[in-house]
């Protein structure tokens, strides 16, 4: 019951900040989904950073590790929003953006996933 907490936290901290993301990308991208498209990079990076600083060190206690794997990051990224963005895209005929989005949706999230962990690689080498 104590890990469905230390999750919930994350999971409300992670949502609103995504939340705050795109309200904030919105201003200045209305044509495309901008906060989405950040917040799951930003969540794969800090992702690939964590087990990254994991395999150079030690795990992380299991509680921590559920509030910033499951809950903060399962919050901050979110593929039903992505999913739902491209689908009115398509909907709309803007077919070149949606391609654009699932390109870049999972491109950068996974690439980024890639330079979390190899940033935490090389920042644990300096220490």
């Amino acid at each position: 019951m104590c890990e469905l907490i230390f999750v919930g936290l994350g999971g409300f901290l992670g949502s609103c900040f995504r939340y705050l993301i795109t309200k904030f990308m919105g201003r200045f991208f209305p044509f495309f989904p901008c906060g989405t498209l950040i917040s799951n990079i930003l969540a794969g990076f800090l992702i690939g950073f964590i087990i990254g600083v994991e395999r150079q060190t030690s795990p992380l206690p299991n509680r921590a590790k559920l509030f910033l794997t499951t809950g903060l990051l399962g919050g901050l990224s979110t593929f039903s929003t992505f999913s739902i963005e491209t689908v009115h895209m398509f909907e709309n005929g803007n077919i070149a953006s949606a391609g654009i989005n699932i390109l870049l949706n999972a491109g950068a999230s996974i690439s980024f996933v890639i330079l979390g962990l190899a940033f935490a690689k090389l920042l644990l080498l300096r220490i």
